[in-house]
């Protein structure tokens, strides 16, 4: 059995971070699956390629709203399914929810707001299951 190394990472903004030696860190890690929390920014406003040269696919979804929230899959093998959101547009406008399916293993982002109400309890419940 093959195994992947995963890392997660609540970046609290991904250029800040990236300005401050995550590509660095990334490439001592050589992580096959890396997940990011609190991006803080919009696809179009992160520099892929430094995360590509190290043989990274990004897979980013934002919420709508810029500089807030945001969460984002880079991954070596190439998933076989991505799914941005968990299917609730109330909650969905956040950004919060990403998820990649590899062949032999599933792979996701869940930002949970603790100390905050959702309202929606069927959504903790998905949200805890994924």
């Amino acid at each position: 059995m093959s195994t992947m190394k995963v890392i997660s990472y609540n970046v609290n903004g991904i250029r800040s971070a990236m300005s401050k030696g995550l590509v660095e860190y990334l490439a001592e890690q050589n992580a096959d699956v890396v997940c990011f929390q609190e991006l803080k920014a919009l696809p179009e406003q992160i520099d892929e390629e430094p995360l590509k040269a190290l043989g990274y696919q990004c897979y980013w979804f934002s919420a709508e709203r810029k500089g807030y929230s945001g969460v984002g899959i880079l991954t070596k093998a190439t998933p076989t399914h991505v799914e941005y959101g968990c299917g609730h547009a109330m909650y969905d406008f956040e950004g919060r929810v990403i998820r990649c399916d590899f062949v032999a293993a599933i792979d996701g982002v869940v930002a949970l707001r603790f100390g905050a109400r959702w309202g929606h309890t069927s959504l903790a419940r998905a949200e805890v299951a994924v």
